[in-house]
């Protein structure tokens, strides 16, 4: 069964209401992966060149991640359900990565923000960047620390801007691959 037409409607239960609620589970299976990855390593690295590997190699895989998504999507047989487990996975593991480079950063450098960082509090303080409530209680105090949290929002503008549109396109030429049109 393929994505449903706008407008049409599928029975409930149907093919396609089971390939979405499998997507669903697989996208917030994804995400507590992540999470329970992100508290289970260990990031008890101490040195500057460590931290600069972390940001670097965490920022390669999520556009290994995307790329990977991007090519699923254009050989499933529901695109836009694929792009929503592609997104999950994409924004978790972006997530998870500044929210370890912020515990690592602090682990190295106390100090580096206005408050300790646990894993918990960094992946807080992740979150409110991300979507740009920033609170306020928690802010970078250090220069390496601020030159990361200035990465995690062109990053994020990236993320949001230029994979989103990226994300749809795929979908569009993945329906097109199908004869379904976008």
């Amino acid at each position: 069964m393929t994505d449903p037409a706008p407008g049409s409607a599928r029975p409930y239960g149907g093919p396609y209401h089971r390939a979405a609620a499998a997507a669903c589970a697989r996208a917030v299976g994804i995400v507590v992966a992540l999470v329970v990855a992100y508290y289970l390593v260990p990031l008890d690295t101490r040195s500057t060149t460590g931290t600069v590997l972390l940001l670097v190699c965490g920022l390669l895989a999520v556009l290994l991640v995307f790329g990977w998504e991007a090519r699923m999507i254009l050989r499933s047989p529901h695109p836009r359900l694929k792009a929503v487990e592609a997104l999950a996975a994409t924004v978790a593991l972006y997530l998870v990565v500044f929210a370890s480079l912020y515990h690592v950063l602090e682990h190295d450098a106390p100090g580096s923000f206005t408050e300790p960082l646990t894993r918990t509090d960094a992946l807080y303080f992740t979150l409110t960047t991300f979507t740009t409530v920033g609170f306020g209680d928690i802010t970078a105090r250090s220069e390496a620390s601020r030159v990361a949290v200035m990465c995690q929002m062109v990053c994020g503008l990236l993320l949001v801007g230029v994979a989103v549109r990226l994300l749809a396109a795929v979908v569009d030429a993945g329906l097109r691959r199908r004869g379904r049109g976008p």
